[in-house]
């Protein structure tokens, strides 16, 4: 790695080692949002680095995943990974409970110096796994910074990840361009299930540009604009890290192309990647034809 390299986006969150239950059975999988994130920003042509924690059994093989898909990571090693269990009970992909049951950590603000970036992404698993003075220190130094409010909203209390009021919230969104969220936390924060309240809600408190995911597709507030595009996959298989692959994939072709434009690419990207558990890993041909056949 070059002593002080350039990146198109950095992706910063822990990586997860997920467990997830539903009606079809029992799957175990590498997760966390950086994961499923960073590999649709790579996929999409970006210059990309990851800047996680995790342990040192996990480390060959997770790393080593990213080697090989041209993701360059910076890795803090920990005693234990961040572990992750995800029950749907249903068939509905929005209803999911989580559990925790051991953590890597908080990410400093040593961790996020050292190299140049345009747009950083926090991709985080619940609350405090990101300290302010490492945002702050992204703030400073990217042009564009995006968050998901996952990682903000979710408290874990025991092995239960549950929402709990955000207090800051205002000040953090103040340092945010691009914010994402699904529509069940937007309920919880919003105080509306109108998609398109909530959505003008996060734009009231500064955000320039708003991603919402629900079960049929993205929804995203920009420039004044609503813009729309479904999800349309053949299955569910990979449901699990639908909303880190959309957010992902958005700020990746943000930095060269219209929110409009990005809004599509990243709903069919995220379409595909729904169809099989892990990252997306197909080619960009698969994409655009969907695209082509989907979204005029």
């Amino acid at each position: 790695m070059d002593k002080n390299p350039i990146y198109d986006i950095v992706y910063v969150g822990n990586y997860t080692k997920d467990t997830i239950i539903s009606p079809a059975g029992v799957k175990y999988v590498d997760g966390g949002a950086v994961n499923y994130a960073a590999h649709a920003g790579a996929r999409l042509g970006c210059r990309v680095l990851v800047v996680t924690r995790l342990a040192q059994e996990d480390y060959a093989r997770v790393v080593g995943g990213w080697e090989s898909q041209g993701i360059d990571a910076r890795v803090t090693v920990t005693p234990q990974s961040t572990c992750v269990k995800l029950e749907y009970p249903t068939t509905n992909v929005d209803n999911r409970k989580l559990y925790v049951t051991s953590t890597a950590g908080s990410i400093t603000a040593d961790e996020v110096k050292g190299f140049q970036s345009r747009a950083a992404v926090i991709g985080t698993t619940l609350r405090g796994e990101i300290t302010p003075e490492a945002i702050q220190a992204l703030r400073e130094t990217n042009e564009f910074l995006a968050a998901d409010v996952q990682g903000f909203l979710r408290v874990l209390e025991g092995e239960d990840l549950v929402f709990r009021p955000w207090e800051a919230m205002p000040a953090v969104l103040q340092q945010i361009e691009i914010f994402k969220t699904d529509v069940k936390e937007a309920g919880f924060l919003a105080g509306t299930s109108d998609i398109f309240q909530a959505v003008r809600f996060f734009a009231d408190l500064g955000v320039k540009e708003v991603l919402l995911t629900h079960q049929d597709g993205l929804l995203v507030y920009a420039g004044g604009k609503f813009h729309e595009a479904g999800f349309f996959s053949q299955n569910m298989n990979g449901r699990s890290g639908r909303g880190d692959t959309c957010l992902g994939a958005y700020v990746a072709r943000r930095l060269t192309s219209s929110p409009a434009q990005a809004t599509r690419w990243a709903a069919a990207l995220t379409s595909l990647k729904m169809e099989v558990d892990g990252p997306f890993k197909r080619s960009l041909a698969d994409v655009t034809a969907l695209i082509e056949e989907k979204y005029p």
